[in-house]
Formats: C-alpha cells, structure tokens, sequence
C-alpha cells in the first residue's frame, strides 16, 4: 500500500465538463417522461395558490434573446413558488391574429383581397399553428417546466367566445360605441392602429410658418392683419378648419420694416419667431388676451373658405407661434376644440394615405399625402401666405410591424370609453403592486391620459367585432346575440362569422324593429388584437379549473404598461370590477453591450438556439439571473462567455463538495449541530443566513440577488475559506474521525440547500447535481425549499469569527508579503509568530479552534510580550512570519520537526503516523510505500 492510499482522496463521477448541449436535451426528456410538471403540482394540491400569468407571445418566427428573458423569468419564479409550499401552475400562451401573420402570407405570394375569407383566415391559422410548434420547441429547450400540451391560444374557440363575452359585457354596460374620430391611422397597414403598436423613430420633416388673412375681426383687429402658425405637416393645410389660440396667453400685434401686413404672434414666442423668421426690424402695435380672438374668423389661404379661431388651453408656448392650425379629421386637439365649437369632422382622405374627392382642389386628388408638402408649399408660396419653410429632425410615430410613418386620421370606428369608468380602473391600480415601484405610477398617467381606445380593426385576421346592422343601418347587439355568436364560436370558432349567412348568426326567429324585412348585415372589421390578449383572464384565468383570477402576477416588458397591462386592466375593471392581477413585474428591453437594438443590419443579435447549441440553455439561464432587469439588459458573447465561466465555478465547487462528501451518509454520518467545532457550527450559521436571504430575494422576485449572493458564498465562504482549509481535514483526517465528518456534514448542507436554491436558476446542473446526493426524493424539482434555521448561540459566533476573519486578513497580507520577499513560497512553508492585541487575544480564548489549521500554515505561535522590530504591524496583531524548520511530511505536506518520529513511518510526521497507524495497523506492519 502506497502512502497516498492512506489519504481520503475524493472521488465523483459528477463530470468537470457540463457537455451542457447535448446532455440538456436528455435530462428534459427525461422530465418529460416522468411527468414531472405533474408529478409537481400533485404534490402540492390544497396548499395555497399562485397564479403567474403568461402574457402571450406574438407566434411568428423562432424566439429571440427577450423571448428567453421574459420566459426563463417566469419559469424561474413559478419552480421557485412550487417548491416553497405554493400550487403553481404555469399555463403557457400564445397570440396569433393580427397584421404580421397576414404580411408574412403575402410574402408567400397569398393575395387576400382575391381570396375567399374564410379560406384566406384557414391559411392564417395554420401559420400560427406552425408558429406555435417552433416557438413551443424553442421554449422547452430553455429548460421552461408548463403546461406545454395544454397551452391557451387566441385562436381556439373557447377562448374566442370568452372575448366575444367581454366585448358584449362592456357593450351592455354602455362602454361601447361607435364614432367619427382621429385615431392612429397606419396606410401602410390600412389600418387603425393602437397606442401599443406605435413606436417612434427620427424623421426629417418641413416646417412651415404660414399667415392666414383675418376676415373677421371683431372690430379688434383690421383685414389687414395676418395670424401666423406653424405646422410640420403641410399637407394638413388643404383641411384647415381653424386656428386655436390660449385664452390665457397675451399676443401681440406686430408691424415688421418693409411690410404692408400685421401680424399676430404669442408674446412669449415672439422674440424666437422673430429670429426664425429673419425680422430685424419690427414693432409692437398693440397686445390682446386669446380671449379677444375668440370666434374671430381668418380667411383659408389656400381656397375661397374661412377658418374659425378658436379659445382651447391644449395650445403651449413651447413649440411654434401660440397659434395652432386646426384640422378637425387629423389631430386628437383638433378634433376635440372642433367638436366644442360644432365644427364638422373633416377627414378627405382614404385608407392608403391619399387624398379623395372631397379635397377642393382636384390635383391633390389621389395624391399621397406625405408627397403633397412640396406641392402645397409651393401653392402657399405663390399665394404669398408662405413665411418660411425650412427642415428639422424630430421624433415621429411610425406602425411598430411595416415601420413606416403613421397619421391621425379621423375615421369611423368603435371604440371603448375609458373615460366611462376611469375613476375605478385608477383605484384598481393604487391597489395592485408593481415591481420597479415606479410602474405604479406609469401605468396610472397612462390611464388617466390616455382617450378612449378604438377596438375595431380593418383586417381579416382576428376576431369578428360581432355586430349586426339593420335595414335602417341600426347596430344590433344584445345579450341574446352575443351569447348565441359565442356559443356558436365555442363550437366552430370565429370563422364561423364567414362560413354563415347573419340569419343564420343570429338566434331563432330574431326579429328587430329597425328590419321590417328581417334582413341584417354584419360587421366587417375585427376586434383589436389587444383586446383578444386583453381578455385572457376570462378566456383563461377565469374558466381553467386549475387557475384563479385574478393572477397573481404579470410579467412582461416594460413596453406594456400601454401594451398588455393595460388593455387587460381595461376589460378586466370593466367586465369584473377589479384588476385581472395583484402584482405586476416590468423588465427592460434585451440590448447589445453598446446599448443598441439587436437588428440584423447592425450585425448584432444572438440567436438562443445558437447560445445552446454553443454554450448550454443554462448559460442563458445565467444570464437572465444576473442581469438587472429592472432596467434595459445587455447581452453580448463577450458577456455570455463572463456568465459560461461564472457557470464552471459554480460547477466546480459543487463537483468538489460532492467529490469530498461521497464516503458520506447523512443518515449515519452526520453529526449534530452541538457537537461541531465552533468553525463548522459557524459555516451553518452562515449558509442559514445565505438561505434566508436568498429566500426573501426569490419572495421579492430579485434573481439577481439570488445568483450573486450564490456566488459570493461560493467563491468567498467556500471556496476562498472553508474549502480551501478542508482539505487538512478531509483528506488528512481518520475517514471516519469526528472534524472529518463534521466539515462533512456542513459540507453536504451546503450542497443540499445550495443546489436547492440554484435549481430555479440552473435546473438541469442542479439536477445533475442531485443525483449524487442521498436524499429521498428522486428529482430536486419535487423536493422543497431549505427551511431557515434558529441556533441559540449564532450571535456570539458570527462576532466571534467576525472578529477572527479581520485576524486572517491581517496573517494573508503578512503571507503575501513574505512570499514577494521570496522569504516562502507555498503558505505551508511559514511559520508565524503572533503577537496578538488583548482584543484579539480574548477572540482566539472564545473561539478555542486549531487557527493553524485554518490559517494554512505549518506552525502557528501565540506570543505574548514585546513584538520584535521586524515584526510588522497590523490592526489585530503584531506578525513575523519566518520560514519553518524541519521537513516536509510526505502526507500533509507540513513542514514539522516530528518528521520520521515513527521509525516504521519515516516519512510521516507524528500526526500523520498516528492516524495511519490507527486507521491502516495491518498495511503499517507490512510497509507502506512511498
């Protein structure tokens, strides 16, 4: 027998290499197979509830890095509650109507307009279909334990029918109606668009300051004065209607040298517009309240027409002259002073964009309006109306899907008053929590801002707004109806809309007096997408047996506190009277490393489905637990590649906890708290705190906490500290001798609870990890959380060795020292005298611990007296470090004057030799060798 036979070497075959992308895909088949989302949720039936639900992703294309953030996010919070007492299921969905599935259609060479509905609207399902398939695939491979069979989708009939049931609950209740008003209008996507689906991008625009003739002035001002606005949309001009000036501002009227004409200009705005308009020499003639212009009228500077001025407060003296051009068809302002006043809605333009008939001038007609600035410019000029016009770069709104410029149009439409219960959605919001905290107060600006919100679409992919018209153009909804379409829809789905005649959609015998000849027509726009999503909470929350409502959370990006959030607190307040969730998460958008958008043109994005196949799901698992979510999040290689080596520390550690503990059975082998060493008992107490504390960061939904205070224990407490001293004992020690078996006992604690608390985070690993371990259950996933502990005296002990720590540092630094003086090499080749401070001292007297042995050195003295001269000063203790006599033992590798003391053990120091002799008497009496 050698002599390094005697050492308790330890053995694992827990692998150094995590051969993450291809043994992932293992252990989820695996889950699978065995259920184990169901095994899960079986073992905590009756215990209470929480409900996370899934907003649902839009089925088009592989996932992206957000889709990764937004559901390992999820996945991480719903294994975390299952495996501390709650029942969480997570039912995963999907959203599948709206424009991009028709454009990718239309990429395919699919022409709708040509196509029967009903067959055009099949193609589009079996899209999403296939969309839910690949993105399903994507998801699973992250390593995300749901519902995956049982998914909610927006295009199954059950839950189309519920939509249809919030849409007639909200009409019943008189929160629906129809009206001609400017919306969102996109002509690329001919289509209205929500608030939600507007994003904003840099445009170059011109502006123009244009003076309108008054005609009208009260006996205030002359015909020989001009109101001058400024606009950045010229090709609004042909629709003017009026001008808005602030009753509360003054304005002046000014004559500029070399003019015959006056104009009127804010006074606040004046001396900037003067400049803008190159007015060197110019005097005041006379100042008036917005008050005095009211119901003046100014001739139109374009056409034989007049314009009416107007008192509104929405006018501000940030921008322009502190008089706005108004255009009733195509602006919110605009269309509500108009309405105040009794102006006409005014909107002569079609669904792509361009001019109709109803334009008094017959060459704008069928001209795109974008393309008309330069022709009216011009005409502006020629009418001597033009002041100026020049081009600026600003922020403009453009359609989130085709990325293209949008408008204000006014259109007809149906719409959701919010206004109608406004005061009751915002009293829901006070009610819920929001993490960041500041989302609170985003969503309710949002909300008490925000105007009414259109739901009709002029698409053919989506849920049919189930509306009837009469004869006499009556709409027809009622209880009755809505319950016979969703009834029908629950069977057949909405294409049943297409596929039937509006006889044949309507009850039995329906008779309606506004349609003598029972004859009805039916609508042919849908219903916004965000109101199909905004009403998964009845379509899933309210009717899935397994869940509740309202949720317990909702998580999502940032983007939908005017996104998801709100459409669903909308219909939820109105059809319920309370918000469809207690709490809501906000994350930031996923960024490159330079703060830019992944964009294919920029070179940018990662692939998850690459990272995996290079790196592992659980390095993507990594990255979402360290990153600060509560603003924008970076992902690069560079930072994927720092999570990849966080990753194999922490794999590391665990095969070397699990390597040193496989002689170990907790049943037999473990020894209680009262009878560790005062350094174990200490460790306990600080893993204790590391669970406690990870515990409350998981409660709070702070993964980051969670993976950094891991890792700090891992790298510091462990690794740094009590690993790195172990190995005296562990492999040193009698195997089954009491200071080997109880760092034994800490350490596999450590591992229990540590991989534990990492399996939300890094499942498979932990998993993995788990199947070494001797603890009952089969899977880590069906065992619960570490439970916080109480020992009587950890306040004592946590001073104590505070205490003690600053006294290592002090010796590390004395060590470090004395190895760049080349006066040692390895710590174990030191020998250090100490002089300790009488504080220091009464530590050393409570601990009554081998500080030797935790120090890594091979002689330790306490001294008291004088220090010498060269000892070197620190807080807690005078140090000399000098280096050791004697020999090295050929087992500790100590240095020690006691070496070959045993003449059958030459080479062995006097410890060595007696734990040999004791645990090996019979090798002892053959030889060992060498």
């Amino acid at each position: 027998m050698r002599i390094k036979d005697t050492l308790n070497l330890g053995k694992t075959k827990f692998p150094m290499r995590g051969n993450l992308p291809n043994r992932e895909g293992e252990w989820q088949k695996a889950w699978e197979e065995n259920k184990l989302y169901e095994q899960r949720l079986k073992l905590n039936e009756g215990k209470p509830r929480f409900d996370l639900h899934d907003g649902p992703p839009f089925a088009n294309g592989n996932i992206h890095m957000g889709h990764s953030l937004n559901k390992i996010s999820k996945d991480i919070i719903v294994r975390y509650k299952n495996m501390s007492g709650f029942y969480a299921p997570f039912v995963p969905g999907w959203d599948t109507h709206g424009l991009p599935i028709e454009q990718q259609l239309a990429k395919q060479g699919v022409d709708r307009k040509t196509m029967d509905r009903a067959e055009y609207r099949e193609l589009c399902r079996k899209y999403a279909m296939e969309q839910i398939d690949k993105q399903r695939t994507d998801f699973k491979r992250l390593g995300v334990m749901a519902d995956w069979d049982h998914p909610y989708i927006t295009l199954q009939p059950k839950f189309e029918a519920e939509e249809i049931r919030v849409f007639g609950k909200m009409f019943e209740k008189g929160y629906i109606y129809k009206g001609l008003k400017p919306v969102y209008w996109s002509p690329s996507s001919e289509s209205t668009l929500a608030e939600a689906e507007v994003e904003y991008h840099d445009v170059k625009s011109p502006a123009i300051y244009v003076a309108f003739q008054v005609e009208d002035g009260k006996g205030i001002l002359d015909n020989d004065t001009y109101m001058v606005i400024w606009t950045t949309t010229p090709w609004t001009i042909p629709v003017n209607v009026g001008i808005t000036v602030n009753p509360k501002f003054e304005y002046s009227v000014i004559k500029v040298a070399g003019e015959d004409r006056k104009f009127v200009i804010g006074t606040s705005q004046l001396e900037k517009v003067a400049e803008d308009l190159e007015w060197k020499d110019y005097e005041v003639v006379d100042t008036f309240k917005g008050t005095d212009f009211d119901r003046m009228t100014v001739k139109h500077p374009l056409y034989d027409k007049t314009s009416l001025v107007m008192n509104d407060t929405y006018v501000t003296a940030e921008d322009g002259t502190g008089l706005v051009h108004n255009a009733t068809g195509f602006g919110e302002d605009d269309y509500n002073v108009g309405k105040k006043y009794g102006l006409p809605v005014y909107s002569p333009m079609d669904d792509q964009g361009r001019y109709t008939k109803d334009i008094p001038d017959p060459n704008l007609v069928g001209v795109f309006y974008d393309d008309a600035n330069k022709m009216i410019t011009k005409q502006l000029e020629e009418k001597k109306a033009l002041l100026k016009l020049s081009f600026f770069t600003h922020s403009y709104p453009h359609d989130w899907r085709t990325k293209k410029p949008v408008i204000y149009r006014a259109t007809t439409q149906w719409f959701a008053s919010v206004d109608a219960f406004r005061d009751q959605i915002l009293a829901e919001i006070e009610k819920a929590n929001f993490t960041p905290s500041w989302g609170k107060t985003r969503l309710y600006n949002m909300i008490k801002d925000r105007g009414d919100w259109v739901i009709s679409r002029q698409r053919a992919w989506g849920v049919p707004l189930p509306i009837f018209y009469a004869e006499d153009g009556t709409p027809i909804v009622s209880k009755e109806t809505i319950e016979h379409i969703a009834q029908i829809f629950e069977k057949e789905g909405s294409n049943a809309w297409y596929t039937h005649t509006a006889e044949e959609l309507l009850p039995a015998g329906f008779k309606s007096e506004h349609s003598p000849n029972g004859k009805f027509k039916k609508e042919t726009d849908i219903l916004d997408v965000w109101f199909d999503s905004g009403s998964s909470h009845q379509g899933v929350l309210a009717v899935r047996p397994e869940l509740h409502y309202p949720a317990d959370l909702y998580l999502e990006g940032s983007d939908q506190y005017r996104g998801w959030f709100n459409s669903s607190l909308i219909t939820s307040v109105a059809v319920s009277g309370h918000a469809p969730y207690k709490s809501v998460l906000s994350q930031g958008f996923v960024l490159d490393d330079k703060g830019h958008k992944m964009s294919k043109s920029l070179g940018n994005v990662i692939s998850p489905n690459d990272v995996i196949k290079q790196m592992g799901a659980e390095i993507i698992r990594l990255w979402v637990a360290s990153a600060d979510t509560t603003s924008d999040v970076a992902v690069s290689k560079g930072i994927l590649q720092q999570n990849a080596e966080s990753y194999r520390k922490i794999r590391n550690t665990l095969r070397y906890m699990l390597a040193n503990t496989s002689d170990f059975d907790p049943k037999t082998n473990r020894v209680a708290y009262s009878d560790l060493r005062s350094i174990d008992q200490y460790m306990e107490v600080l893993l204790n705190k590391l669970v406690k504390d990870c515990l409350a960061a998981y409660d709070r939904y702070d993964f980051t906490s969670v993976y950094k205070m891991v890792f700090k224990f891992i790298s510091n407490e462990l690794s740094a500290f009590y690993l790195d001293f172990a190995k005296d004992v562990l492999y040193i020690e009698g195997e089954d001798s009491l200071p080997r078996r109880a760092m034994q006992t800490v350490i596999y604690d450590a591992l229990v609870k540590l991989t534990k608390i990492m399996t939300p985070i890094l499942p498979h690993t932990m998993e993995e990890a788990w199947g070494y371990l001797k603890e009952d259950e089969d899977y880590v996933q069906l065992s619960d959380m570490p439970e916080v502990e109480t020992f009587d005296n950890e306040a004592e002990l946590v001073e104590n060795w505070t205490e003690f720590m600053k006294f290592r540092d002090d010796v590390l630094k004395a060590l470090e020292e004395a190895r760049n003086d080349k006066l040692i090499g390895k710590s174990f080749e030191a020998c250090v005298d100490v002089y300790p401070t009488a504080e220091t001292k009464a530590v050393f007297d409570k601990l009554n611990t081998d500080m030797r042995q935790i120090l890594i050195v091979s002689k330790l003295n306490i001294l008291d007296g004088e220090a010498p001269a060269d000892a070197k000063d620190f807080e807690t203790a005078k140090l000399v470090v000098k280096r050791v006599e004697g020999e090295v033992c050929q087992r500790c590798r100590m240095t020690r004057n006691d070496v070959g003391a045993d003449a059958q053990l030459p080479t062995l120091c006097g410890r060595c030799a007696e734990i040999v002799e004791e645990n090996f008497p019979e090798e002892v009496k053959e030889g060992l060798e060498d």
